[in-house]
């Protein structure tokens, strides 16, 4: 154990673990994302729709997630509420190159908010797919999903190419200096 753990031990914020929700809709690249946070050797190149949920440890700094991945297929998403209760921040991927279904992301982004058992979490939202050249900037999707009207907790969007990584690192920091103060 190196003296940055020792003192991280020692402040109590070594190895706090905490749940982390992935949702988003079916597609906007939910697992991929998921796949670019773990170390290199263990990410995987191919990645499947998944199927109900899965779930994944992964490590970042002095915080221990354990990541639900959420299938974001519609027969799947009411299993989303059955995981709000545990949940210590969400992370919502959406597809900046889907405008077309953008209002389904808000009716279920404003769904999940306004649901009684999930507490005033942090709430990521990776602009997915900014590679993308139909890609809409985050300030447009932020509009699109009203993102302005979240005033009961903290959330920050962030633009993301799940298959290259980039991004992801910057979202999960702010959401990592989140749940590191509660």
């Amino acid at each position: 154990m190196g003296l940055f753990d020792k003192l991280l031990s020692f402040l109590g914020v070594s190895g706090k673990k905490v749940n982390v929700l992935v949702v988003g809709l079916d597609n906007s690249g939910k697992t991929t994302i998921i796949e670019r946070l773990k170390p290199r050797p263990k990410q995987s190149t191919e990645v499947a729709p998944t199927v109900g949920f899965s779930v994944d440890e992964l490590q970042k700094g002095s915080l221990t997630f354990t990541v639900f991945d959420m299938s974001g297929a519609g027969r799947y998403r009411t299993l989303w509420e059955q995981y709000y209760r545990e949940a210590d921040a969400v992370i919502f991927v959406v597809d900046s190159a889907d405008k077309l279904r953008m209002v389904v992301a808000r009716d279920e982004m404003e769904h999940m908010l306004a649901h009684p058992n999930l507490r005033k979490v942090p709430v990521l939202f990776f602009a997915n797919k900014k590679d993308v050249p139909v890609a809409m900037p985050p300030v447009e999707i932020a509009q699109a999903l009203g993102l302005d009207n979240i005033k009961d907790r903290p959330w920050q969007i962030v633009p993301s190419n799940g298959l290259s990584g980039e991004g992801v690192d910057n979202g999960v920091d702010w959401l990592a200096e989140r749940l590191g103060r509660q």
